[in-house]
């Protein structure tokens, strides 16, 4: 990525503030772009800078401008929650769901656009650390997001690509060759800004200016707060078999019984609701989530606006009675064909005239913290513990209680049913499944199965569990290696 372009995106960026955040900031966005050193030396400006990184984010996730390029999307079709309706005739699509990726047809370039964002952040970072002018109130909080921001960045480059260059400046000199650092060297440098940014994120849920906190039960839940950090640092220690500080990070949260709460299974994906530690709020006029406008089909079944389904993996893995099944999936039969697709997410689009939004996309909630909670009490020994968090998601779905049927339940069987819960709670959501099969080492057992069956036999081989890196990106940098294996 050349830093003119880096460039240019920042000043664009800051120019759509009004079109496109007008819902999430109560203040106006810059009417004229400003040369970077300036953007933050001005609360207005550096409030905007940082802020248009969650349009990006809710308008793809990581992806580019569309919903098809979600990592809840892309991730799927990768592992086996997804299938792919092949007269849809998306080459792109069906190399993701084929496990058939090269330099050449990577298409949904993750890297680009993560680095590109990474540019922005490393930006607002050096700006907001040299600043006199922005407030010190708003800049702490400012300075908190972006050092979370980038810690979240770096956290799905290294699960999705391994090793990965750890940029951390805006110096192009340096960008520009730089090459991969070891995965671990990354996750430390996630640890610490997630810890820099529990300690500068405010607790509270802030209003649009960053500043002033929502009355109590009224906010929205789309500024981060130290809690996202937190959610995130539990995670990232759960990823790196840290048991005991996993616990530590998740028991902070779930402790937090007046911002957070279980809710019921109905609720979950709404706005603004107490399950929801961080959420993203939509920013097309009409729309609602991305989650929705991708995987609701229509009764026509799935076509190219709609190609991707839910697997029947996906829903043999449903217990019986299961509510998740029920209230979380959806089905529609066409020609004969059942089509089950998810349906956490139940709106699109509003056709009434002050279109309401009642669904805001869920980055973390709290029932993810029950079960990083869960799996860490059982691998530290603690399996009472471990069996009344996994209880509550199953009671919460209608299921019966671990602790009631299965009280001598052992360790290795415990672990396999929290993955199973993650699987059937988590299905369709920023990819847990993809990524939970790579770091519970159970990637190649599944994926032998089921690249087959996709990919008219062909066979998987391990290091695509990985995506590869495009040919423009290794063109561009001397020093850059491909992801081993392609």
């Amino acid at each position: 990525m050349k830093s003119k372009d880096c460039l240019m995106l920042l000043l664009l960026s800051l120019s759509l503030i009004n079109a496109s955040c007008k819902k999430l900031i109560d203040v106006d966005g810059p009417e004229t772009s400003l040369t970077s050193r300036d953007i933050y030396n001005n609360d207005e400006t550096a409030l905007g800078a940082v802020t248009s990184l969650y349009a990006k984010l809710s308008q793809g996730q990581l992806g580019g401008p569309g919903e098809l390029t979600s990592l809840s999307n892309i991730a799927g079709l990768s592992s086996d929650e997804l299938d792919y309706f092949s007269l849809a005739g998306s080459p792109t699509l069906n190399a993701y769901y084929q496990n058939q990726l090269n330099d050449k047809n990577v298409g949904i370039d993750y890297w680009n656009i993560s680095y590109q964002r990474l540019f922005v952040i490393n930006a607002a970072i050096e700006g907001l650390t040299a600043s006199t002018e922005t407030s010190e109130s708003l800049k702490k909080q400012l300075l908190g997001e972006v050092k979370f921001m980038r810690g979240f960045y770096y956290f799905y480059l290294v699960n999705l690509y391994g090793d990965v260059p750890l940029i951390l400046t805006t110096d192009y000199t340096v960008n520009s060759v730089a090459k991969k650092t070891a995965k671990l060297q990354v996750y430390q440098q996630v640890l610490s800004d997630l810890k820099d940014a529990q300690n500068l994120l405010s607790s509270q849920y802030l209003r649009g200016d960053g500043m002033t906190p929502y009355p109590n039960g009224l906010e929205e839940r789309v500024r981060p707060t130290k809690w996202a950090a937190t959610a995130l640092l539990a995670r990232t220690y759960l990823y790196l078999k840290d048991w005991s500080n996993a616990e530590i990070e998740s028991s902070k949260i779930l402790l937090n019984t007046e911002q957070f709460h279980i809710v019921s299974i109905d609720e979950v994906f709404l706005k603004n609701n107490k399950e929801a530690i961080w959420q993203l709020q939509p920013v097309t006029r009409g729309a609602n989530t991305a989650e929705a406008i991708t995987f609701v089909l229509p009764p026509s079944g799935p076509s190219f606006l709609n190609p991707v389904y839910l697997s029947e993996r996906v829903m043999d893995a449903f217990a019986l009675n299961d509510r998740r099944k029920t209230e979380w999936t959806g089905h529609v039969n066409t020609n004969g064909i059942l089509y089950n697709y998810p349906y956490k997410y139940k709106v699109a689009y509003s056709t009434e005239v002050n279109y309401p939004v009642i669904e805001f996309s869920v980055v973390f909630r709290l029932a993810e913290q029950l079960l990083i909670r869960a799996e860490a009490r059982t691998h530290i020994g603690n399996k009472d513990g471990a069996i009344a968090d996994v209880d509550i998601i199953r009671e919460r779905a209608g299921l019966s209680s671990i602790k009631t049927t299965n009280s001598n339940v052992t360790v290795e069987d415990l672990a396999t049913i929290i993955l199973n819960e993650r699987r059937v709670e988590f299905f369709a959501e920023w990819g847990h499944r993809w990524l939970d099969l790579k770091r519970t080492e159970k990637v190649g057992e599944i994926m032998n199965i089921v690249t087959p069956k996709k990919s008219n036999g062909s066979s998987w081989k391990t290091f695509q569990q990985y995506y590869p890196i495009s040919l423009n990106e290794l063109k561009a940098d001397p020093n850059l290696v491909q992801v081993p294996g392609y």
